[in-house]
């Protein structure tokens, strides 16, 4: 068995199962937010921080942000790893892309749990 060090999974099997997992998580958030905005007609700022002030939507949007940066990381490596044939481009390309994420995920956090 191979084993990539940049790879989120212990191997291709994990890979596929937090990819197919992410995107199940990522599908029941987009449709909570879709049901949402049919039960509020009207979302005013006060409806909008009442509903990110329940701590579950809170910690349905962590876990929903957690699973983009999954798929993400997940996606890109495997396009990097395809596409990307020199070692030392393609781990420069790594650590942009893991230094974006990790941005992503406090700069999310620190927007999400300020409400």
């Amino acid at each position: 068995m191979v084993k990539n060090a940049a790879s989120l999974g212990r191997s291709g099997t994990h890979d596929f199962i937090l990819l197919r997992g992410a995107a199940i998580v990522i599908l029941l958030y987009v449709l909570y937010m879709v049901g949402f905005f049919v039960c509020h007609s009207s979302v005013t700022y006060p409806v909008w921080q009442g509903f990110f002030a329940m701590t579950f939507t809170k910690v349905f949007t962590l876990l929903a942000l957690l699973s983009v940066l999954v798929h993400a990381w997940i996606g890109l490596w495997q396009v990097l790893s395809d596409y990307i044939k020199p070692y030392c481009w393609r781990m420069l390309l790594q650590f942009v892309i893991v230094i974006v994420l990790l941005v992503y995920l406090l700069s999310g956090l620190a927007v999400l749990w300020s409400v």
